[in-house]
């Protein structure tokens, strides 16, 4: 038989272990009496540290005071844009008619024969990457370049220097080219799915999903598209571009058309593209529509990059700025 021998400290362990430990006679109660008279020792606990409050940091460890551009993953970028220089050509309609054409009027005025090139300097010079999960908003007053640089991006427009560099094909929302006037709006529906790359079977499934969103009248979709206003054939061709997932998709000025409800519904559906990893372009004069859908924003004046941050940041600064320019 084992006789097991406990201590106020609980059990107390005199073998290897795995064997049965024996205790005979005096020995075991001599062991015993002698644990009990030695006084134990007080056991001083150590003084709770207080943790380090903790410090924002990024993914190289090292302390941030300020992000200039708070989004969100940034891991992989999708889109580089390197120094990139867009010029192009315009003639004029010829100088003032002089001698005997001088008094006359409408075309004869002028002479098309001297007509004389101008090189317009689009963009210039800008460079930025965009990551998965960003949605950008271009500002900037009419003709300073944004839809001249979404075009360069999409291979649209021939750098004239630096570089575009993209993981996907980016898609310049609309598929405009696609879609024939003369066909009716059920037509164009499939016409235009087929031009984004889906089947037929595809465009078939996703047929009512486009339409709804459309927000068209069924009465309307067995109609020319010549008949559509021009915010009805806007609003097609938004529904048919977002019923696709992009990797890289360009928005110029297709939310301005339509009304609160599409507006509602397309700002939904850039939000539903942001989150499936793809990164979105949104050329747009109305500040609330890039406030609610964008979490970054690039200002371009006259070709040039002015800045290149947060929704916030941005937005004031573009504000400020045509404000004190009104007030000249």
């Amino acid at each position: 038989m084992t006789e097991q021998t406990s201590s106020p400290n609980g059990s107390v362990a005199t073998g290897t272990p795995g064997e049965d430990v024996e205790t005979k006679g005096t020995a075991g109660q001599d062991a015993q009496q002698q644990t009990a008279a030695t006084p134990r020792p007080p056991v001083k606990k150590a003084p709770a540290k207080k943790a380090p409050a903790p410090k924002e940091r990024d993914r190289t460890g090292l302390k941030t005071f300020k992000r200039r551009v708070p989004v969100g993953p940034r891991e992989r970028p999708t889109v580089i844009v390197d120094n990139l220089h867009v010029t192009y050509k315009v003639y004029a309609t010829g100088k003032a008619a002089s001698g005997r054409n001088a008094e006359k009027k409408g075309l004869l005025a002028r002479t098309p024969a001297i007509r004389r090139a101008r090189e317009v300097h689009a963009v210039r010079g800008i460079s930025f990457t965009a990551y998965e999960g960003d949605s950008i908003g271009l500002v900037g007053t009419n003709g300073s370049g944004k839809s001249t640089l979404c075009s360069a991006i999409a291979g649209l427009v021939p750098a004239a220097k630096g570089a575009v560099y993209s993981e996907a094909n980016p898609t310049l929302l609309g598929v405009g080219a696609a879609l024939m006037n003369e066909l009716s709006g059920e037509r164009n529906v499939i016409l235009g799915g087929l031009a984004l790359g889906m089947s037929l079977e595809e465009v078939r499934a996703k047929y009512d999903e486009i339409v709804e969103f459309s927000g068209l009248k069924p009465e309307f979709l067995d109609l020319p598209m010549r008949t559509y206003s021009q915010g009805m054939g806007a609003r097609l061709r938004f529904a048919i571009a977002a019923s696709v997932s992009h990797q890289v998709l360009m928005i110029d000025e297709a939310l301005s058309v339509g009304d609160r409800q599409f507006q509602q519904r397309s700002e939904s559906r850039i939000r539903d593209l942001r989150e499936q990893a793809g990164t979105v372009f949104l050329v747009s004069h109305a500040l609330p529509t890039i406030t609610k859908t964008c979490n970054r924003v690039l200002w371009i004046d006259q070709g040039k990059l002015i800045m290149d941050g947060g929704v916030d940041e941005v937005i004031t600064a573009y504000t400020e700025s045509e404000n004190a320019a009104d007030d000249e």
